[in-house]
């Protein structure tokens, strides 16, 4: 399966119900009360136009490249341990706000070999401490290398809804769309020790064109 391709337009399918609700309260109040009155839903309807945006990618970095999952800003580089693997690893967190395409792509070629969902809070997912408490979704993946690779989905402060589409025993390739997460939040990866790092805290990346790290 090409990374380039998405079962669903330009605009991403969880947005449907969203912008058909807005599009039509603006074009209502439009038509009942005037420009004017109706002005504030359609800022509200180019709003959610923006946010549900879902551009094709097409990934051209190096085979051993780990590709972003996600548009954002990096906020962690560390040696910490793999929660969900219980191993020493290289955490590299992207943030995301309301303005970031919030799509989630894979960051490797790979077998997924676990998913874990684990229920939690919802505070501001710019904080390192988000990883630990927030509602969040976890892929654990084996590369075609034989590397192992989490990549976890988690929830913001606004964001109240994370969606994973993928099961355990599924294969993805790199930039391949595999979940979703509304309104703000961020996405944890946890690569190997040896892995070499590619970026550092505050860089701007883009899910499927930005290289966060090579494996060996």
């Amino acid at each position: 399966m090409s990374s380039s391709y998405y079962p669903h337009p330009l605009i991403a399918r969880e947005g449907w119900p969203y912008l058909t609700g807005s599009f039509v309260a603006a074009g209502l109040v439009t038509a009942v009360a005037g420009w004017a009155w109706a002005a504030p839903l359609w800022v509200i309807t180019l709003f959610v136009l923006q946010f549900f945006r879902d551009p094709p990618r097409r990934v051209t970095a190096p085979a051993n490249a780990v590709v972003s999952p996600a548009d954002g800003r990096i906020v962690a580089v560390l040696p910490v341990t793999d929660p969900w693997l219980n191993r020493p690893s290289i955490k590299i967190s992207v943030f995301m706000n309301v303005f970031n395409v919030h799509s989630n792509r894979s960051p490797v070629d790979g077998q997924i070999t676990g998913v874990t969902y684990h229920p939690g809070k919802f505070v501001n997912a710019d904080l390192d401490k988000a990883s630990e408490h927030n509602e969040r979704n976890a892929l654990c993946l084996r590369t075609t290398s034989g590397h192992l690779v989490t990549c976890v989905q988690v929830a913001g402060l606004i964001a109240r809804r994370i969606l994973c589409y993928r099961q355990a025993g599924d294969h993805l390739v790199r930039g391949e769309r595999y979940g979703f997460i509304r309104f703000g939040s961020r996405v944890d990866v946890y690569l190997p020790v040896d892995a070499r790092v590619r970026v550092v805290i505050g860089d701007r990346v883009s899910a499927a064109l930005s290289t966060l790290a090579e494996l060996p």
